[in-house]
């Protein structure tokens, strides 16, 4: 909670000190569907397992790049047993967590759609971006309970040395979207977007089994697996997708943008 705390603190007294020098300032809300790629999903990129929805603060400095101060929640899961690879389904794991994703995003539009000057609508926009995520990984067995998973030894090294992991992490957005401007005010957008999380751990699974057999492993109830088995798929990584649209709100200024 005190990361938490800390990550919030510095982005609104960043964001605070951003909009006094802001020609444009706009708020906006963002809903749709969320994913995940990791151990439970290498490979595909575009599945959709739950829900999200958001908000966030902006500045525009010109018509082309934005800076803003951006919260999204979501749920992600996974389930072995719906794989169609029959490793998958003989490991029988499975997940579920909240995310809750606090994250400072430039944006860059390729066109000038909301200058005073500009008769274009619409334009097409990348954005990047550094952030933090809270998640609690929670998974059901037979006699377990969506349980949180972090709890428990699950997750260990080649040896069987347990390996802890902490409910947050560092996350990297990235994407790209559109934008149409409705009036002066009010712009319609759509996004898809993935976040790198610096944790393998968003769905409790990476490493080797702690042993067959462990008490502390509720995974052995789904799928046994030996002391120094592999577990999940190794890489380092886990990444989560966000695809929304949303509608916001621009307060213009007597400092119009010119050029």
């Amino acid at each position: 909670m005190q990361y938490k705390r800390i990550l919030l603190s510095i982005l609104f007294i960043f964001g605070i000190s951003l909009t006094t020098k802001a020609q444009r300032a706009e708020v906006g809300i963002v809903a749709g569907g969320a994913g995940y790629i990791g151990d439970l999903n290498q490979y595909n990129l575009t599945k959709i397992s739950g829900i999200t929805a958001g908000a966030f603060a902006k500045v525009n400095f010109t018509p082309f790049i934005g800076l803003g101060l951006h919260y999204n929640y979501g749920k992600i899961k996974a389930n072995d047993l719906n794989s169609s690879n029959q490793q998958f389904k003989d490991r029988g794991l499975n997940f579920n967590t909240s995310l809750n994703e606090v994250s400072l995003i430039a944006d860059v539009n390729f066109l000038d759609a909301f200058s005073p000057i500009s008769k274009r609508r619409f334009t097409p926009y990348v954005f990047a971006g550094i952030g933090g995520v809270l998640y609690t990984p929670r998974a059901n067995y037979t006699n377990f309970n969506n349980e949180i998973l972090s709890d428990y030894q699950t997750n260990a090294d080649i040896n069987g040395t347990s390996i802890p992991y902490k409910p947050y992490a560092i996350t990297i957005p990235y994407g790209a979207g559109v934008k149409y401007r409705l009036t002066n005010y009010l712009t319609l957008s759509s996004q898809i977007g993935y976040r790198t999380a610096l944790t393998d751990y968003l769905d409790d699974v990476g490493g080797y089994y702690t042993g067959e057999g462990t008490p502390d492993d509720p995974s052995i109830i789904g799928g046994a697996g030996r002391i120094g088995t592999q577990r999940g798929d190794l890489r380092k990584r886990d990444t989560y997708m966000f695809v929304s649209i949303g509608i916001s709100y621009t307060f213009v200024s007597q400092k119009c943008f010119t050029f």
